[in-house]
């Protein structure tokens, strides 16, 4: 039977983006721990001031909210194909943004009010189901903060040419983190928690070079084959 080096090579490729890819079903995951967390303890705190008191209800925001649950896998997919240092880095920097936020959870609980919801239009039964969906803890920081602006971040270091998709998934970022505040799932504290967390982490990730971490690696493998 003849075999075909090229298309044996290009499985293989395919073999390697799925297994690159699939590094993302740790978020998942951990969304599993989240669940677990939210949820109140003996001590509950509220982070909410006079300036988040004082900002209106809009549940126009709720659709960059919701949105962001797709939003998240397609930018990491989209940076895997457009540079794939920087999708392993802003995937590494998420998770450990994730991991520390689960720190707090359990040792500085916080909820954020809610608003009593009138009427049966379309946004405002989507912001219904958020609130049946998501019990109203785990605030400090952001989860949908950090992840976006770590993305932000992500996209802004990437080799991503195209500035109007720079433009959008920059803008679609903003807009998600603004949404937080807007749909009462949390308080202003809790976003800047999350840029502060964000930053910080991408900050440390992203020093981190792949290629000279590989090249150490390789040399190690010589070293020990001589």
């Amino acid at each position: 039977m003849d075999i075909n080096i090229k298309d044996l090579l290009h499985k293989r490729n395919y073999i390697k983006d799925f297994l690159y890819l699939s590094l993302m079903l740790t978020l998942p995951m951990l969304d599993i721990i989240y669940k677990m967390l939210n949820n109140s303890t003996a001590t509950v705190h509220s982070l909410m001031t006079d300036m988040d008191r004082s900002l209106p209800f809009v549940n126009t925001f709720i659709l960059p909210y919701v949105t962001w649950y797709g939003f998240i896998y397609a930018v990491l997919v989209y940076l895997y194909f457009k540079d794939k240092e920087t999708y392993l880095k802003t995937l590494l920097t998420y998770e450990i943004c994730i991991l520390i936020s689960f720190i707090i959870y359990s040792l500085f609980q916080t909820t954020v009010p809610r608003p009593v919801l009138s009427g049966n239009d379309f946004l405002t039964n989507i912001v219904r189901w958020v609130y049946e969906s998501d019990n109203p803890f785990n605030c400090f920081p952001s989860t949908h903060s950090f992840s976006s602006y770590v993305i932000f971040e992500g996209v802004s270091q990437s080799k991503i040419k195209n500035k109007l998709i720079r433009f959008v998934i920059s803008s679609m970022c903003i807009l998600v983190m603004i949404s937080t505040i807007f749909v009462k799932q949390h308080a202003i504290l809790d976003l800047l928690g999350a840029i502060i967390l964000g930053d910080v982490v991408c900050k440390i990730v992203f020093k981190f070079n792949l290629e000279k971490l590989k090249e150490w690696k390789n040399k190690q493998i010589s070293l020990l084959r001589t």
